[in-house]
């Protein structure tokens, strides 16, 4: 499936995950799925904090929870407390399957919070899902 981006282009993504594997596997996904993106990964909540400060802002973040220094939850807050920063649409990935991390999320603003899938296979169908909505069916705030 080639997913042609429809109001950016390329689409740019900051994954932000402390493990280096799932990295690699979404970036594989990613390009396996046929997403028109530029994506850059950052291993905790305090890169992305850093980079989002001074640097170019993304489209959309796909965020983990359980990070060290600073944690998906401690980034999603400082990063919706941010007048420049609260329109970016950020989408927790992470592991867990607490209903007190879905509702802490959500309270904190995130736009989705989705539980990793298991097998590659599974990650591969919603990259694809995900690349399809953020690209065809939604339209996003320009920077």
């Amino acid at each position: 499936m080639d997913i042609r981006v429809t109001n950016h282009s390329p689409l740019n993504i900051f994954i932000v995950d402390d493990d280096p594997d799932d990295q690699e596997l979404l970036l594989e996904a990613l390009e396996l799925a046929g997403l028109t993106c530029s994506s850059s990964t950052f291993a905790d909540g305090q890169e992305l904090l850093d980079q989002l400060q001074d640097g170019e802002l993304p489209d959309l973040i796909l965020l983990d929870l359980n990070m060290p220094r600073v944690d998906g939850q401690t980034a999603l807050d400082r990063i919706k407390s941010s007048a420049r920063l609260r329109r970016i649409p950020v989408v927790v990935l992470t592991t867990s399957r607490s209903e007190a991390d879905v509702d802490r999320c959500y309270e904190l603003g995130a736009n989705s919070f989705i539980t990793k899938p298991r097998s590659f296979e599974d990650l591969l169908d919603l990259v694809e899902t995900l690349g399809d909505y953020w690209t065809r069916v939604v339209r996003l705030p320009p920077h």
